[in-house]
């Protein structure tokens, strides 16, 4: 039981005494006694009160807590020493209180005297509760209620308190006179007494040294300096008492006051400091209360050693100050905002400078309340200012309170935009002059570098004024201008030698030599060599216009939105409404037609976007198309949706067709699966009927975003799955990138629909065939030239005009019907209105009757179309040649309009055609009456075309090689299309051809599948159904196919690749062909015709290789017919003509009939080998060729660099035309070339530029000598500018030759202007802004640094050959310069060397800095001829300079020329294939989007 005792801590009873009384005794405050209890039993900051009053009431002294006491109990405070004991200490506070209402001390049970009473060592009181505050009084059940343990104490030691503070109306003696009284009485008691000295915040330095004084007089007595309010050693004050009642401890330590209060103020600032981080890190919104803050940081360790130190209030005020600091961020950042969006604002609604110029700011303010948009902008607010409503927290509404404009910022920002309006009209102004200075440079060429032009125009205002970005950016306009001008002058060159490119068939590949011709003949043009330095352009055109040549399309067209074929299509579509081809009854009728429902499928939402398309281009779902209104019903299904998978839904919606939209492989391949799908479960549900085939369009979506490469590949994956699934595919028109779906793509894919469903009806009801719209009597062809200058409404006007005129049929949207009496009855005339590119591909395989050839008299390439075109037409066809002009004026007062329509004149007559002219400006000679003579001379001869055309067809089939198909029908043809799944899906389909799809030139898949083929290769009818008379009239004896011909060797051909990606590249809409169909029984050597070497041959035959063999037994045949329906012929009869009439009459062209079309065919020739001799032609020339096409044999396809066209294929065509054959080769005559005059060097005249400055210098445009000193040969100014260019921006690229801000360079000379002083690095310009300063500065000079006098002494010397000799003369020249030119000159060249020793990374080597340098150091002349022709002699004079400064400045040795001698130009090289560069030809398509099926 001791033990525990013993382990039981001690407990000290500790008494706090001092002066105590009425307010007369010890003043109007306290000691400190309180305050000092107070700090050291509740220290931390929320719980300490700084006021205790001593005067209390009546109940308040007889309460629990004074409990009818003259002292306190505080409470007890556990204690740990430093040597780990602990122990409690209980605190006592002797008091005296005073009644507050006779202001005398209350009565109390102990009658004694203060000074005695606290002196007592034992104090009792029973229930007494422990003191908080004086708030507590009265109200002691809401603070917590401790009592004093046993209710009595026994004092352990005493801490006498002494005021050592100025103020409470008390003297300091009376005061010690009382602790006198009271230490007297202490002493008696013989416990440790400590004197606590309070209030040393404020403090009294001679109190301090009384009270040491006064214990220094006592013995054993120390004195803790304290300060409660401060929390300054309360708790030292309290542990050196302790130490003295544990009597085993050592004397105590204490700390003065000052070096305790520099640690309290570290620890508080410490502590401070890591709450307002804390603070700072978590609230980031003004709007943040104490409440949430106190809740976030309620156990962080910053958050609470701050509260005890400092108090919740102290914290609340750091919150208060943070938010505080946060709104004013706030609002600043928005003012910030609203002046950064003030000048756009400004430049919105007040950009007119005339308005402005004389307007103040408020009268400004006014017009901006009067604009539309001010609302827009701006917010009037019923208070203001605006930052302190709260329109601060509106943070969404970014319109600028208009009270803002009232401040200076506001005027300001108003006047910089002002300022702006008119800087930027003088940039502009700059700009147009610096466009028009470049405009009167003639000699920049297409493609030329920025670089080379700069040094020709660094003189030039307008280039010194505008930025280097807004140089570039003019000069990349005017090269813009010039290098489109200059293509479309290629391309216009190219249409003029038309005749150069259009003699070869459509599809062929040009040869190597027909390469070599056409770049020999195109080198001769100033047009070809102006685009020298874009060759891989010039070089793209071409073949680009190659391959448009040889696989012509409307959607590749050239001319673009010109087309022909394009406007005629619009034109005849706004102006002619389709008539009903006798099937009106089942097909335009109203139960079918007029309501059609669309079923859409596409994948991610492409269905969707198509419905929405078709819905804005309907009118209440009521789509007009070819001037019939039919109403919509749509139904836009995802791939994956499971309505698909449903077997009624087809049978509920019941769709008349189906549009499948895809943009993408992906989407393709889920739409080829889904139509199978559809088509099996149509096909069930309707197993007990007819299956009526369901059309199904597959449409291209265009993509905004997708690459141009993959759009050929998609368009011939799709065209590939329309051919297997025998459907119709819709193409995207070549004018209509910008949207995914077009109006042309929509009406295309309806009509195909709607002829779809007649075409099914059709083979479900055949009716007997009758004669309807497709039966005309004459087929005219009327071809124009893309790109001519008159609108296609001119050249149809003679047939719309007309009342006879009517749309063609459905499909044949280049087509109209003309009703005209020709001859003694009324003929249907049908006239197709085509360009010349399309017609090329229907001029041999097809009959036409006539053609109406148009070309324009202002247009050189027009007539060459129509030469190159006619050149190739058979001269059996009549043709009407059409020359269009404004005016009949035109051929008086144009010498070329003259020239053009004499030519077409001349060739009219040499081929006895007819010539007329058609005026723009006149409504003369628009009537169809025009060509009515025309007409009649066709009727006359149509028995003779039609006669030639069956003889030149059935010798095309006995001549053609295995490599040319019949023609199939358009892949969106609504009849039945076969397609072999064979290698020849891969083949490159036929050129687009719009005579349109219901006339069938040759038979369609469907009508041969009505016949069978026999062992002879015969067809005859599978079915019973009579044959019209039509069909009768029209049969022809079938081609006969010759023998093969064997390949031949050494021939080669271009890369595969190479030939896709020219086709590929074309975006082609073109069908494929169909192989020839063979019985399966038929041997290959069956059925060939034989060569007539093996016949005997009679007078009247014709000397062809083959002929077309006897049928002895009189048996029909069937030959190819332009109508699509069969010639039945009898022995030698075929439609009127025989055998010996058709060998007697071969048909010609008309190259052959007229002199200038002959001349202009063969000039092209005659002008390429011109340079070969008569021995060198014929036998040997021919070896020469094989030669050569030995060397590229197949084993080396591709073309090498030096070579770009030795691979074509040799064409029989080309190679084997007798006519080029017997041409004679003449020799090419050098013309003689005058020898140059040599220019006499003039003296350059001085130059005096106008002043780049618009304000008044005294340093900048002065004479140097007036800027230099004896002490300082080198101005100040070019000094400043060196020193911090060669300290901050040698590594800088491009150094002098990026032009810096021309702000910038103006405001370094304004501040050098006003202060010699000015610190460049201080200023924090950019390097390139110095540079330019310091150029800036030699160009306002009035004479150049070097002296103009001695230009023509350096011209003269940089012609010397000798490179020492060189240097020694310009050494010596260099020694004629003024001195103070001298040095500075010296200076200069100096830094340029140094700068040109970092080239590595500036890229500024001494010659790139001479080409910068030497216009601003010479200061020439540029309009001086003289000057131009040595402005490479000046250029090299200031690079050797620069190279060579040591040499020249400082005696040096003679450097090395880092730099090589130039190569001279190469000698002029007779070969073509060397002179040109090479073909750039896009990438060849990859083999995985492209695929390809091996031949079996």
């Amino acid at each position: 039981m001791a033990k525990n005792k013993e382990a039981r801590p001690l407990t000290y009873a500790v008494s706090v005494v001092g002066l105590s009384g009425t307010e007369k005794e010890k003043g109007n405050c306290g000691v400190g006694k309180s305050c000092l209890c107070n700090r050291y039993v509740r220290s931390n900051a929320d719980s300490y009160y700084t006021e205790h009053t001593s005067v209390l009431s009546t109940i308040d002294f007889g309460g629990r807590v004074v409990n009818n006491d003259h002292f306190l109990y505080w409470g007890e405070v556990p204690h740990r020493s430093d040597d780990g004991l602990e122990c409690k200490i209980q605190i006592i506070e002797q008091t005296e209180f005073i009644d507050d209402q006779t202001f005398l001390p209350h009565r109390s049970t102990n009658l004694q005297p203060y000074t005695k009473r606290a002196a007592a060592s034992k104090i009792q009181s029973a229930e007494k509760l422990m003191y908080i505050c004086t708030d507590q009084l009265g109200l002691e059940q809401d603070f917590d209620q401790k009592q004093m343990a046993d209710g009595k104490l026994n004092v352990d030691g005493f801490i006498l308190c002494i005021d050592v503070s100025k103020g409470c109306n008390r003297k300091f003696e009376d005061q010690m006179k009382f602790v006198n009284s009271l230490y007297s009485q202490m002493v008696k008691s013989k416990k440790p007494i400590v004197i606590a000295a309070t209030k040393c915040d404020e403090c009294v330095e001679q109190y301090l040294r009384d009270l040491q004084a006064f214990a220094a007089s006592k013995k054993n007595l120390l004195v803790v300096e304290t300060s409660a309010r401060s929390s300054i050693n309360v708790d030292l004050c309290f542990n050196a008492l302790t130490q003295q009642m544990d009597k085993t401890r050592g004397k105590p330590k204490t700390i003065p006051y000052l070096e305790a209060y520099k640690v309290q103020r570290q620890l508080v600032a410490t502590v401070s400091d890591k709450f307002e981080k804390r603070i700072v890190q978590t609230v980031r919104d003004y709007h943040t209360s104490w409440k949430m803050v106190s809740n976030t940081l309620k156990n962080h360790p910053d958050y609470e050693e701050y509260i005890n130190l400092e108090g919740t209030r102290k914290a609340r005020n750091t919150l208060n100050k943070h938010i505080e600091q946060l709104k004013q961020e706030h609002i600043r950042k928005r003012r910030e905002e609203y002046f950064l969006s003030l000048p756009k604002i400004l430049n919105n609604l007040l950009n007119n400078l005339e308005e402005l110029e004389n307007l103040s700011w408020s009268e400004a303010q006014s017009i901006l309340m009067s604009r539309a948009e001010f609302q827009f902008w701006f917010v009037v607010l019923e208070h203001t200012p605006w930052d302190e409503t709260d329109q601060i927290d509106k943070v969404n509404d970014r319109r600028v309170p208009f009270d803002l404009l009232k401040t200076s910022e506001g005027e300001k920002i108003y006047q910089n935009h002002v300022q702006h309006l008119f800087s930027e009209k003088r940039r502009l102004e700059m700009k147009d002059r610096f466009k028009k200075t470049l405009d009167r440079v003639h000699f920049i060429s297409p493609g030329q570098p920025w670089e080379e032009v700069m040094c020709f125009v660094m003189e030039d205002e307008a280039y010194k004024y505008i930025s280097e970005s807004d140089r570039r950016d003019v000069y990349s306009q005017h090269q813009q201008e010039i290098v489109e001008r200059a293509k479309e002058e290629f391309q216009e060159m190219l249409f003029e030698h038309a005749e150069l490119f259009y003699d070869l068939d459509l599809n062929a590949t040009p040869s190597c030599d027909k390469m070599s011709e056409i770049h020999t003949v195109l080198n001769e043009e100033p047009r070809y060599r102006a685009l020298q330095k874009l060759a891989p352009d010039r070089e793209s055109l071409l073949l680009k216009h190659i391959g448009f040549v040889y696989h012509p399309t409307k959607e590749t067209c050239l001319s673009g939105q010109s087309c022909v074929d394009m406007n005629v299509e619009q034109v005849l579509a706004n102006r002619l409404v389709q008539l009903d081809h006798s099937r009106s009854n089942l097909y335009y009728n109203s139960a079918n037609i007029e309501k059609v429902n669309l079923c859409l499928l596409g994948r991610e939402g492409l269905a969707q976007e198509l419905a929405n398309e078709i819905r804005a281009q309907s009118t209440d779902d009521e789509y007009t198309l070819d001037g019939k209104i039919y109403e919509l019903e749509l139904l836009p299904v995802d791939v994956n949706s499971t309505l698909l998978f449903s077997h009624t839904w087809a049978s509920t919606f019941k769709p008349h067709g189906i549009f499948c939209v895809f943009s993408s492989i992906e989407s393709l391949n889920c739409i080829g699966d889904c139509i199978g799908r559809i088509r099996a479960e149509i096909a069930q549900n309707r197993r007990e009927r007819y299956a009526q085939p369901l059309p199904f369009i597959l449409i291209l979506a265009n993509q905004r975003d997708s690459v141009c490469k993959n759009m050929p590949i998609l368009r011939h994956q799709g065209q590939q799955l329309a051919n297997k699934l025998q459907c119709t595919f819709v193409d995207i028109p070549s004018d209509t990138f910008p949207r995914k779906f077009n109006e042309l793509q929509i009406k295309q894919a309806l009509r195909a629909v709607l002829e779809g469903l007649k075409h099914n009806f059709d083979v479900t009801s055949p009716l007997p065939s009758i004669k309807d719209m497709s039966e005309t009597d004459l087929r005219i062809v009327m071809c124009a030239v893309c790109g001519d200058p008159f609108s296609v409404d001119l050249i149809l006007s003679p047939f719309l005009d007309s009342h006879s005129c009517s749309a063609g049929q459905p499909g044949q949207s280049n087509t109209l019907i003309l009703n005209k009496i020709i001859g003694d009855s009324r003929r249907r005339i049908q006239v197709t209105v085509l360009s010349y590119h399309s017609s090329i591909g229907i001029r041999k395989d097809e009959l036409v009757h006539g053609y109406i050839l148009v070309y324009s008299a202002k247009r050189k390439s027009s007539m060459a179309m129509l030469r190159a075109f006619l050149a190739e037409v058979q001269d059996v066809i009549p043709v009407q040649m059409v020359a269009i002009t404004d005016s009949q004026a035109d051929f008086f007062e144009n010498d070329e309009i003259k020239e053009l329509m004499t030519e077409g004149e001349h060739i009219a007559t040499e081929i006895t055609a007819k010539f007329t002219a058609l005026y723009s400006l006149s409504q003369y000679h628009r009537q169809t009456e025009v060509f009515t003579p025309f007409f009649n001379e066709v009727l006359e001869k149509k028995s003779s075309i039609e006669s030639a055309f069956m003889y030149d067809s059935s010798r095309d089939c006995m001549g053609a090689s295995e490599d040319v198909f019949p023609q199939s029908p358009h892949s969106h043809s609504p009849a039945y299309n076969y397609y072999p799944d064979s290698e020849d899906d891969t083949e490159a389909p036929p050129p687009y051809s719009p005579i349109g799809d219901d006339v069938q030139l040759l038979p369609t898949p469907s009508e041969r599948a009505k016949y069978r083929i026999d062992l002879e290769g015969n067809e005859y009818p599978v079915h019973s159904t009579p044959l019209s008379d039509h069909e009768r009239n029209h049969r022809v004896p079938p081609p006969v196919r010759p023998k093969p011909i064997l390949p031949k060797s050494n021939v080669k051909k271009l890369d595969p690749n190479l030939l896709k990606t020219i086709e590929a590249g074309m975006r082609s809409n073109r069908r494929q062909r169909g192989p020839i169909a063979h019985g399966e029984d038929v041997e290959t050597s069956d059925n060939y015709a034989d060569p007539i070497d093996t016949l005997l041959k009679s007078k009247g035959f014709s000397d062809d290789i083959y002929a077309v063999p006897e049928d002895t037994q009189s048996r029909i045949v069937k030959m190819r017919n332009s109508f699509g329906g069969l010639h039945v012929v009898h022995g030698d009869e075929e439609n009127g003509f025989d055998r010996k009439a058709q060998a007697s009459r071969r048909p010609s062209k008309y190259k052959h009939r007229s002199k200038i079309l002959f001349s202009k065919t063969k000039m092209y020739h005659r002008r390429v080998h011109s340079d070969v001799s008569d021995d060198e032609s014929g036998p040997a020339m021919q070896k020469k060729k094989k030669g050569r096409a030995h060397r590229g044999s197949e084993e080396d396809p591709l073309l090498s660099p030096a070579d770009p066209w030795k691979g074509g294929i040799d064409n029989p065509a080309i190679t084997s035309d007798p006519e080029q054959d017997d041409m004679k080769k003449k020799k090419k005559k050098t013309p003689k070339t005058k020898e140059p005059k040599k220019p006499k060097s003039k003296p350059p005249k001085p130059l005096y530029p106008p002043t780049r400055r618009n304000w008044d210098s005294n340093y900048f445009g002065v004479p140097l000598q007036n800027l230099v000193t004896p002490d300082r040969p080198i101005p100040l100014f070019i000094e400043k500018c060196v020193d911090y260019i060669e300290r901050t921006g040698l590594n800088t690229e491009g150094l002098y030759r990026v032009s810096g801000n021309k702000t910038d360079q103006d405001n370094i000379q304004k501040q050098f202007d006003q202060d010699h002083s000015v610190d460049l690095i201080v200023m924090d310009v950019a390097v390139n802004a110095v540079a330019g300063a310091l150029k800036a500065f030699f160009a306002d000079l009035p004479d150049p640094l070097i002296p103009y006098i001695l230009h023509p002494e350096l011209v003269e010397a940089a012609k010397i050959v000798d490179h020492i000799e060189r240097l020694q003369v310009l050494k010596e020249i260099v020694r004629k310069f003024p001195a103070v030119n001298y040095e500075v000159f010296k200076y200069v060249i100096t830094h340029l060397n140094r700068v040109s020793q970092q080239s590595k990374t500036t890229l500024m080597t001494a010659d790139n800095l001479s080409i910068c340098f030497w216009p601003t150091l010479m200061r020439p002349d540029f309009e001086n001829k003289d000057t131009l022709s040595t402005t490479k002699l000046n250029q090299s004079v200031i690079e050797s300079f620069i190279q060579q400064s040591h040499y020249f400045f400082y005696g040096g040795d003679i450097q090395e020329s880092s730099s090589t001698e130039s190569t001279p130009p190469p000698h002029h090289c007779h070969s073509m294939v060397e002179a040109l560069l090479p073909l750039q030809l896009p990438p060849p398509l990859q083999p995985q989007q492209i695929q390809h099926r091996d031949s079996t």
